[in-house]
């Protein structure tokens, strides 16, 4: 198992829309994230800085980056598009943390 780390970005005002959205989490993008090996998903926000911490357990990067071409991650990315920073895309501006610690 692989432990991810990673940042994202908030438009400023959309926090509470965030959180909202993200408690309805469609079923479908949840068995989008599993099915592409993803699991113990978490994200952190800073109000401070508008930046959200993400941590995910996946078994395999390869598997994991294919997700990008579900077409209901596709929808997801859409959907979220107004209130955070994209690519063109639409996929979330996203950049990789380097792990320092971790002790299960």
């Amino acid at each position: 198992m692989i432990i991810k780390g990673f940042k994202m970005k908030l438009y400023p005002g959309m926090e509470k829309e965030y959180e909202r959205r993200h408690s309805l989490l469609w079923p479908e993008m949840q068995e989008s994230i599993h099915r592409f090996g993803g699991k113990n998903y978490s994200i952190f926000l800073d109000p401070e800085t508008l930046t959200l911490f993400g941590t995910i357990e996946i078994e395999d990067e390869k598997k994991w980056a294919e997700q990008a071409d579900d077409p209901i991650n596709r929808k997801w990315w859409d959907y979220m598009a107004d209130i955070m920073e994209t690519n063109p895309d639409n996929s979330p501006v996203s950049k990789d943390l380097h792990p320092v610690f971790h002790l299960d």
